[in-house]
């Protein structure tokens, strides 16, 4: 496992790399590049893969600057902590998520196997999963797209991230949150339509009682059987597209 520095259009961005194998990139929460990311990577490095996630806030500074410094599990300290999330989610817009994806999936094939052009996963958790889908459309190598306890993948917007699945080519996994008012079982039928309509094989669940955040372990909102079965589903298909 090590650190590097990813150079984009727009910046430097910090990242985390572990493990080694086919490639999966590796989109987190809004709350931040920390020790718990670390540890959900090392997971998944686990299975034979190499992981990289990188520091996509960082137009609003490093990892640690934009990272928690408090326990977030403690009462109301998660809610307190997203009163500084606003801004940080404002600059990564999507036109910014498009500069910066090519730069994120070169750096991840540079120290995976496959080399350029080789084929990847990608994973995204909250505000990561609409990353995700953004990276399987952009880039037709991208085989296998997991999100979880994701919003805001159907919106009104011309650049819902939903309309990018018209030119993936991925398999895709969604593990959606109960109750989320960013992914409401609207959207979430939503979601399947395009999915369905882009041909694409797809898993596409709300997983009951587990809130938005369940799987961040370092947070109020964490579920221990909503992230075991994430797990799963991602090991599951990171194994029948990678493998």
């Amino acid at each position: 496992m090590t650190s590097l520095d990813i150079e984009t259009p727009d910046g430097t961005a910090e990242a985390y790399l572990t493990g080694e194998g086919p490639g999966v990139l590796f989109f987190i929460d809004a709350i931040g590049l920390r020790p718990q990311i670390e540890q959900m990577c090392d997971r998944i490095a686990g299975w034979g893969y190499t992981v990289l996630a990188p520091n996509v806030l960082y137009r609003s500074g490093t990892a640690a600057q934009t990272s928690p410094t408090g326990d977030l599990r403690a009462p109301g300290a998660r809610e307190a902590y997203f009163e500084l999330v606003g801004p940080r989610l404002a600059a990564l817009t999507s036109d910014a998520v498009m500069r910066d994806l090519p730069a994120y999936l070169a750096a991840l094939r540079e120290h995976s196997e496959g080399g350029p052009g080789g084929l990847v996963g990608v994973v995204g958790y909250c505000m990561g999963a609409r990353l995700a889908v953004r990276a399987a459309g952009l880039d037709p190598a991208v085989v296998a797209a997991a999100g979880f306890h994701g919003g805001g993948l159907v919106t009104e917007e011309p650049d819902s991230p939903h309309l990018a699945l018209s030119s993936a080519r991925a398999e895709f996994v969604f593990g959606h949150a109960d109750n989320d008012r960013g992914m409401t079982p609207e959207h979430v039928e939503r979601l399947g339509q395009a999915l369905a309509a882009a041909g694409l094989t797809a898993t596409n669940e709300i997983y009951p009682g587990s809130p938005h955040g369940y799987s961040m372990a370092d947070t109020s909102m964490y579920d221990e059987p909503g992230a075991e079965r994430s797990f799963d589903a991602l090991e599951a298909l990171l194994a029948r597209t990678l493998r």
